[in-house]
C-alpha cells in the first residue's frame, strides 16, 4: 500500500486466502484492506495516537439518515456527552478531494451538525470548524485535539 501523508501506524495486517485484511481497532475485527480502508485506519490511528481521541468515542461507518436515504459516514468522533463532534470522510489516495467530496461530508453534517468536518485521501487533509449559527466555516491548519473538540465544539 501507498505511503500516506499521516504519521506511521502499526497496523495489524493478515492474508486470508487471496484477500489482505487489516484489523480495525474500533470495530474490533479484520476488514478487507482497500485503499480507502488504508486511509481510514491511518486516520483513526492519527486521531487516537496524536489527537488524543479515545477509541471508545469513535464510530466507523456509522449509519445515518439524510432525506430518507441511508448513508454511512466513514469516521465520527463523539464528545464525552455522546454528541457528535467530528465527521471524517475518507477517500482512496488516488481520489482527488474535490468540491463533491466536501459536499458529501457536508451532507452528512446536515444530519449530525458537528462543529468539525474533515476530508482526507491520506495525502491531503482539509479540516474546518463550522459555525452553524452564522452559517460559516473556517479551515484549520490541523485537526484539533480531542479536548479542543469537546470544549470549543459549541
Amino acid at each position: 500500500m501507498q505511503t500516506l501523508n499521516l504519521p506511521d501506524a502499526a497496523l495489524r495486517i493478515r492474508r486470508k486466502g487471496e484477500k489482505t485484511e487489516v484489523f480495525d481497532t474500533i470495530r474490533k475485527k479484520f476488514i478487507a484492506l482497500t485503499p480507502e480502508e488504508w486511509v481510514r485506519q491511518h486516520f483513526i490511528h492519527y486521531l487516537t495516537g496524536h489527537r488524543n481521541v479515545p477509541h471508545s468515542l469513535i464510530s466507523v461507518e456509522a449509519s445515518l439518515k439524510y432525506n430518507r436515504l441511508k448513508k454511512r459516514s466513514d469516521i465520527v468522533v463523539y464528545g464525552t456527552d455522546g454528541t457528535p463532534r467530528l465527521i471524517v470522510e475518507c477517500k482512496a489516495p488516488e481520489v482527488p478531494l474535490t468540491q463533491a467530496v466536501f459536499d458529501q461530508a457536508a451532507m452528512y453534517n446536515m444530519t449530525l451538525k458537528v462543529p468539525y468536518l474533515a476530508i482526507t485521501n491520506g495525502m491531503e487533509h482539509y479540516i474546518c470548524k463550522i459555525d452553524h449559527e452564522k452559517g460559516k466555516y473556517f479551515f484549520l491548519k490541523e485537526c484539533p485535539d480531542f479536548s479542543e473538540m469537546v470544549i470549543n465544539g459549541y
